[in-house]
């Protein structure tokens, strides 16, 4: 999920140099949603393995 918010961070990159405002936008915004819900599940995953007595290592 991180490899796809990278994408379309460049993406939105490569459309600003462009001069493609709405298709840089969009792929932004994607690329944050894509971070935020990766993060987020990294943690959820993190707590869960701290609860079961895995090392998280």
């Amino acid at each position: 999920m991180i490899n796809w918010a990278i994408v379309l961070l460049l993406i939105a990159l490569v459309a600003a140099v462009f001069g493609f405002g709405g298709l840089a936008g969009t792929a932004t915004g994607f690329a944050t949603t894509l971070f935020w819900i990766a993060l987020l599940l990294a943690v959820v995953l993190f707590v869960t393995n701290m609860l079961r007595g895995r090392s998280a290592m």
